[in-house]
């Protein structure tokens, strides 16, 4: 896309928010959302505050320090060349006095810590030029939480990938326990690290395996020792992610669960249904809104998840957020599924993909279930990651 044609969709988006700009803002890279939004990510941060003002009509400014004037070069509009500080501020007071309202990467009250990338002084700066400042998290997602046709394309061939990799480690349990009586999680996650790298695929960090009660820890790392050795009569959690390694590959990101032995503990069976009760839930509920064209805010996507748990008396069990965005990283910048860990208003809209994966992490042993959820252009759900798991699968 042409940096002419990037801020007439900008200027779009501002105009459908009912904004008069948007005014993006960074300091030695301190505001990453701001650089992926304007295709910065490969140009060195440098060492001076930029500002780039992009109108609801009009030619944008970019206003940029006297010792690093090419820092926007690549983005249209006018130049504004500060040195001193007082120079800075007057340029900002011109460029804004008549600008009623502008958005910019702050979320009132602290309450997402994703979107919050401009410093509070700067806020202040800019409301003391004279625009009322709201948060950009919406006009963000359009532009950097949304997948392209070609994204959802790298998003299946990622999800054939981690769900063809679920069988294949439940037979590499199956085969190593059987000829030696045990195997360690370690070893179960070096080889879906080698699968991944069979299959053209990279990941950022490797994935979960854990046996309980090292499953009752989210975000338990896979280690070695005794307590990590899986045999027969083991609860076992496999959280993988994995991308291709093409540039704006995305992620799949899912969880299912195992048992080894021939017949499943009713302890487990009755926790999991709770789990995939509360799963089902919020997938319902994301696909009855698209359906009737009604929005649909993260936050409640998590109380209605959040809702089935506790009322089956679990909640304090429930430890974390229902989902998050899912993209390019596995921790994306769309809206979130959360009314736990922050109250998410954002919403879900057309091109997002997110996770929602509720758990239970008892005293003794966790479970948890993730599928990935996609909302194409045409409002239609898609739950991707092979067949939803309903019951906790057998390793016999």
């Amino acid at each position: 896309m042409s940096s002419v044609d990037l801020v007439a969709q900008l200027q779009h988006a501002i105009t459908e928010a009912g904004l008069s700009g948007w005014l993006f803002y960074d300091f030695r890279g301190t505001n990453p959302l701001a650089r992926s939004v304007l295709g910065l990510t490969e140009n060195h941060a440098g060492s001076r505050r930029w500002f780039y003002f992009v109108p609801a009509n009009g030619d944008p400014v970019r206003i940029v320090h006297g010792i690093e004037t090419e820092a926007l070069d690549s983005l249209p509009g006018q130049k504004q060349i500060y040195r001193s500080w007082r120079e800075l501020h007057d340029i900002l007071h011109h460029t804004l006095s008549t600008v009623p309202t502008l958005a910019m990467e702050y979320a009132p009250d602290a309450s997402n810590p994703y979107i919050s990338r401009v410093d509070a002084g700067t806020i202040e700066l800019i409301r003391k030029c004279g625009p009322e400042v709201v948060s950009s998290g919406d006009l963000i997602q359009h532009f950097d939480a949304c997948l392209s046709e070609a994204q959802w394309q790298m998003h299946l061939e990622a999800t054939e990938v981690t769900t063809s990799a679920f069988t294949m480690a439940s037979q590499f349990i199956a085969d190593q326990i059987a000829k030696s009586g045990s195997i360690s999680e370690l070893e179960v996650c070096d080889q879906i690290m080698s699968y991944f790298a069979d299959h053209s695929m990279t990941t950022y960090s490797p994935p979960i395996v854990a046996r309980q009660p090292n499953n009752r820890f989210p975000h338990y790392e896979t280690g070695a020792g005794a307590a990590t050795s899986i045999k027969p009569g083991d609860l076992v959690m496999i959280d993988m992610w994995c991308k291709g390694k093409q540039p704006g590959a995305i992620y799949s990101d899912l969880t299912r669960m195992f048992y080894v032995g021939e017949e499943l503990p009713e302890e487990y069976a009755q926790a999991f249904k709770i789990v995939t009760d509360a799963r089902d839930a919020g997938i319902a509920l994301v696909k009855e809104r698209m359906a009737a064209g009604e929005p649909l805010a993260g936050w409640e996507v998590d109380h209605a998840v959040r809702k089935v748990i506790s009322e089956a008396g679990q909640d304090k069990y429930f430890l974390h957020r229902t989902g998050h965005s899912l993209g390019q990283e596995v921790h994306s910048n769309g809206a979130h599924l959360d009314d736990y860990e922050m109250h998410e208003e954002r919403l879900l809209i057309p091109g997002a993909l997110f996770t929602i994966e509720p758990g239970l992490y008892l005293d003794n042993f966790g479970l948890r279930s993730e599928v990935d959820v996609f909302i194409d252009r045409a409002s239609n759900v898609h739950v991707t990651g092979g067949p939803v798991q309903t019951e906790i699968e057998i390793i016999g």
